[in-house]
């Protein structure tokens, strides 16, 4: 359970974080403030939905929280992405017959049984004999017979009701659209204003999607590919080496896959993204049921739980929080099943099951020594000094059983690491010494419950002191129950 002490200064007592997406159900100050005490470390804005106004302000009631918890809260401005969609019915809506033909074309006219528009001219000419078509979230799935310039004829093998402006999905086609559409580009300019920590980058399917927005960014934020394309899968390692983080996202996924393709790319997604050290956040359908019902199914538990057990970074909930009738009690939920999930003594041992052998770098070598250290020894906690936030990562790769408290003189990175594995960061001032280094590292876990008098504590940090990707000292020491008062401030 998280420790919903009033002054925030408290550790969590789980190491995934929780990601709560931001909605008409959650947007007020209020029950910010209650999703954040129930577990939340971490909010996510949609862009897909709502304005930039109403943004700015759940944004602004955010950065307000993070003051009163004095705990850095991470945002997650998440694009919309290019969306294909059909064009419009006569009637609104029409019936596409089972095992009939339905043809895509170009004629803006209004639609019937037989055909729509389809304003996507890319597609046209694009499409081959055999590929797929699937509509309103797979639930209507169409098979092409002939593409050409103006028209794609397809049989349906599952037919139904098709209505306006319907979503439609290639999942056998990689797209020749951009990633970031002219909304996409006003979303993420106002993100980056707004200090947005990370930026969510929908329909990924190659690493050069990721160039215009690392452009735009310049230099803000982090960058978070969300994985919903299986023409993302297929370059999964060269999309990972562009970004800063990866997103399973299961809802597009799901459309695109069969069903029981999903859980082992999961798995091989956290894997991928965990060998790199890199974020990973499992997300959609979760705890899908408790948008309407205050208790979720035992298969959304066990979702959940195996997520955690794979070693994501973090799990999020989506309209459960934004627009369900039960926000607080999803994330409550969600941190009750976290939390006994880490306390399962198998956990360990599952949660270190993957190899993620440190690479040949001094940096690696002192975050892995970091974790076996804490196994052999007693160690309340592992304090890892980082201006940029990576010294932290690749601690948090290795997932010690220790907590992990991250200091840091840069707010953005404090922001940032607060959808790492098992790290509670604090922002505080630059250190210029050894000894200032150790006597701070005594004094803020002291202070923030990593320990009490006669814990030992790991320090880990880089000299000369500020210079990024310098981590080459680690020091074992104990804490003195007089730290605190000896060395205010």
């Amino acid at each position: 359970m998280a420790k919903h002490d009033q002054n925030g200064v408290g550790p969590r007592d789980r190491k995934v974080k929780i990601l709560a997406t931001v909605g008409p159900a959650s947007s007020s100050p209020e029950m910010l403030r209650k999703l954040f005490l129930a577990g939340a470390d971490a909010f996510r804005v949609n862009m897909s939905h709502g304005d930039h106004e109403t943004h700015g302000k759940t944004i602004a009631a955010i950065r307000a929280m993070e003051k009163e918890f004095q705990r850095p809260i991470a945002i997650l401005c998440d694009l919309q992405g290019p969306k294909l969609r059909v064009g419009t019915f006569k009637d609104g809506q029409a019936v596409i017959r089972h095992s009939g033909h339905f043809t895509l074309d170009r004629n803006p006219e209004p639609g019937d049984e037989n055909r729509v528009e389809l304003p996507h001219p890319e597609l046209f000419g694009l499409l081959e004999k055999g590929q797929r078509l699937l509509i309103n979230d797979g639930k209507i799935r169409l098979k092409v017979i002939r593409a050409d310039d103006d028209a794609i004829l397809c049989s349906a093998e599952v037919g139904g009701v098709i209505s306006d402006r319907k979503g439609v999905n290639v999942p056998d086609a990689e797209v020749p659209i951009p990633a970031l559409t002219e909304k996409d580009r006003k979303d993420l300019s106002f993100a980056v204003q707004q200090g947005a920590d990370w930026i969510g980058l929908s329909f990924v399917q190659r690493p050069e999607d990721l160039a215009e927005a690392r452009k735009l960014m310049g230099g803000y934020g982090a960058l978070c590919a969300k994985i919903e394309k299986p023409m993302a899968v297929r370059r999964l390692s060269e999309i990972l080496e562009m970004s800063d983080g990866l997103m399973v996202a299961r809802g597009d996924l799901g459309v695109e896959l069969e069903p029981q393709e999903v859980p082992p790319l999961q798995k091989k997604i956290v894997n991928v993204a965990r060998t790199a050290g890199k974020p990973v956040i499992v997300a959609t359908q979760m705890l899908e049921s408790m948008i309407e019902s205050p208790m979720p199914t035992r298969a959304e538990v066990s979702d959940v739980a195996n997520a955690v057990y794979d070693g994501a970074d973090a799990v999020m909930l989506s309209a459960e929080s934004a627009a369900g009738d039960w926000p607080e009690e999803s994330v409550t939920m969600m941190d009750k099943i976290a939390g006994q999930v880490e306390r399962d003594e198998g956990y360990k041992a599952r949660v270190r099951f993957l190899d993620t052998p440190p690479d040949a770098t001094t940096s690696d070598a002192l975050a892995h020594s970091c974790m076996t250290i804490a196994d052999t020894v007693p160690i309340s906690a592992i304090t890892v000094f980082t201006s940029s936030g990576s010294t932290a990562r690749r601690v948090a790769r290795e997932r010690p059983d220790t907590p992990m408290l991250v200091l840091t003189p840069s707010m953005r990175t404090a922001r940032r690491v607060a959808l790492l594995w098992g790290a509670h960061a604090v922002p505080t001032k630059d250190i210029g010494s050894f000894e200032e280094m150790i006597a701070k590292g005594k004094r803020m876990a002291l202070r923030h419950r990593f320990g009490q008098a006669g814990s030992k504590m790991i320090a880990l940090a880089g000299v000369p002191f500020g210079t990024p990707g310098s981590t080459n000292l680690l020091h074992v020491v104990t804490l003195q129950g007089d730290e605190l008062e000896k060395h205010k401030g």
